[in-house]
């Protein structure tokens, strides 16, 4: 599969209706947007009622700067991870947790049951998050951990969108790219980023120079 090929969706099997696929993925994003952006809007609203209210929109957006490196790290190590099942309790556990999350995206990255995560897969650890961030006050942490949730949104719905629409504006285009070239053979181990190439370029995972012309040089054209 070719690099332009992959800008293009020409690699899409014929087979798959992508309108049904794309139905199916929205389903599983919906609660995880209507939960999660209520709660942070919600916090957001509340905070900004208050005198501290630029502290509490700084704490909101670096929390949401903060979520574009917590995306990359967990993509890389953790969903790009090997968490092989032992006979310890903590070995089974990592590998009940994460192993299945997205080796299954990569073999069937049209299928919509792959595409997004769930309440039930980042439930437990956005729980762990709040709880531990209402140890600070509204301002603080709350607010950090709100952005979080809701720059997480936001991925989920860029990922879903490069996957299944086919926006026009630079940004959407350049991000598509990018991250369909991660899904073909050669780009398995670069271009973790999912809503920029940011931190690939700070962590060397950058697609190569050769690439990266071929993928993007009729964007600039």
């Amino acid at each position: 599969m070719s690099t332009l090929a992959l800008s293009n969706d020409i690699g899409i099997p014929r087979s798959i209706d992508r309108a049904a696929e794309a139905r199916k993925a929205r389903r599983r994003l919906y609660p995880v947007s209507l939960v999660y952006s209520g709660y942070a809007l919600t916090l957001l609203g509340l905070a900004i009622s208050r005198p501290v209210r630029l502290v509490s929109i700084a704490f909101f957006l670096l929390g949401g700067a903060a979520w574009t490196a917590l995306e990359y790290w967990v993509h890389r190590y953790i969903l790009h991870g090997f968490f092989p099942d032992g006979p310890g309790a903590w070995p089974h556990l990592l590998h009940r947790l994460f192993d299945h999350l997205h080796i299954e995206h990569h073999k069937r990255p049209w299928d919509g049951k792959h595409v997004n995560g769930t309440i039930k897969d980042t439930g437990p650890f956005v729980a762990l998050f709040i709880l531990g961030s209402w140890l600070f006050p509204l301002q603080t942490l709350p607010m950090f951990v709100a952005g979080l949730m809701q720059f997480y949104v936001l991925e989920e719905w860029v990922h879903h969108s490069v996957h299944f629409c086919n926006f026009r504006s630079h940004y959407f285009q350049y991000i598509k790219r990018h991250h369909l070239y991660h899904h073909s053979p050669k780009g398995s181990e670069v271009g973790f980023g999912l809503t920029s190439g940011f931190w690939d370029v700070v962590f060397a995972t950058r697609i190569a120079e050769d690439e990266r012309r071929a993928l993007y040089g009729t964007m600039r054209a």
